[in-house]
């Protein structure tokens, strides 16, 4: 589990251990490749790229074990377009037409998966929708970094992939609560944004938040940090739409219950919850240690 989830989402990792599992707090000691990040980052706080390293690692010299990857590539989009195919089925019953699709982006998947039936009618012409990709500005992988090949996980032991990334040693500041911290976008949503598909917007966590208990308060339900991130997106257009008299329907994906994220919104009402942006010179110096890979960039 990355570090910094582990520390602030302490209620999800007891939930793990109540159904039997050991969680560790990546980067750990316990892998090769755990112990050379820490002692490249001392105190780091980790990253999903961190996780995937030591999963990886352990996978390929436990034998009977198996790494199941959860976002970013191909066949996990794949399999969560069911989560779109079950929402295109719904508006359609009703007969409702979407202007906007918004999800919230990590690695991707979960907007991979929301938006798939409906790209697939914009590609083919028979309808356009606007889809917007909302990412933490304390790891804008989409707005604000490379297309290229990079390395899918920090210790560099997974396949490279062509998509927008800060980078695969980039680490995402600590202070950010949403679980939306990899250094990279799907190779399938770089694409679709590379070539004008899909939109997309970077948003700080404290608005985040204001937007998450403005949810709560009038729909009753407690949003997940990362499904608020959308959320965020989703009123700002409504508001957008408020000021121009416009009629829009939006639609955006509720990703999860924030019930587990409580030291979050404990943070966030206390006051002592902030935003951090990383400078260009921070990226800058991820960029410089992108693969040099002649002939396919």
């Amino acid at each position: 589990m990355v570090k910094v989830s582990y520390e602030q989402k302490p209620f999800r990792r007891e939930v793990m251990r109540t159904y039997g599992a050991s969680v560790t707090p990546s980067p750990s000691m316990e892998t090769e490749i755990g112990r050379k990040i820490l002692q490249e980052h001392p105190g780091t706080t980790g990253s999903l790229g961190c996780a995937i390293s030591e999963a990886v690692e352990a996978a390929a010299k436990n034998p009977g074990y198996r790494y199941v990857l959860g976002s970013v590539l191909n066949q996990v989009l794949l399999h969560q377009s069911v989560i779109g195919l079950e929402t295109k089925a719904a508006l359609d019953k009703y007969g409702v037409v979407p202007d906007i699709i918004i999800g919230c982006a990590g690695g991707g998947s979960n907007l991979g998966g929301l938006i798939s039936p409906f790209m697939g009618e914009k590609l083919r012409g028979e309808r356009d929708y606007r889809i917007l990709a909302v990412e933490p500005a304390s790891c804008p992988s989409l707005t604000r970094g490379k297309f290229a090949y990079d390395f899918c996980d920090t210790g560099m032991v997974c396949p490279l992939a062509k998509m927008y990334t800060l980078g695969s040693g980039f680490i995402p500041s600590a202070n950010h609560a949403g679980g939306l911290r990899y250094h990279g976008m799907s190779p399938v949503l770089s694409q679709l944004y590379h070539d004008g598909l899909i939109e997309a917007v970077a948003v700080e966590q404290t608005k985040v938040f204001e937007a998450a208990e403005l949810f709560a308060r009038v729909e009753g339900i407690l949003p997940a940090p990362e499904s608020s991130h959308a959320i965020r997106a989703a009123m700002d257009e409504a508001l957008k739409c408020k000021e121009t008299g416009e009629k829009k329907t939006i639609v955006f994906g509720l990703t999860g219950t924030g019930y587990f994220d409580m030291t979050a919104y404990e943070k966030f009402h206390n006051g002592e919850m902030s935003d951090y942006i990383p400078t260009d010179e921070e990226l800058q110096a991820s960029f410089d240690k992108l693969p040099q890979v002649p002939g396919l960039d």
